[in-house]
């Protein structure tokens, strides 16, 4: 089940820099690519706001 950005999300960019995959792309809010995601949760340890949780 691959991890998801919640509204918490402040667009630092760091689950970005973080993701081996490449599967974070910006927007609005960061998105997590489903597809790309490898569940191994760099990203929800790197974020400064807890914004990224397993969906």
């Amino acid at each position: 089940m691959a991890y998801k950005i919640t509204d918490e999300c402040v667009a630092c960019g760091t689950c970005m820099d973080t993701c081996p995959n490449g599967a974070i792309s910006e927007g609005d809010i960061y998105v997590i690519n489903a597809d790309e995601c490898v569940d191994c949760g760099a990203c929800a340890e790197a974020c400064p706001t807890g914004a990224i949780v397993e969906g």
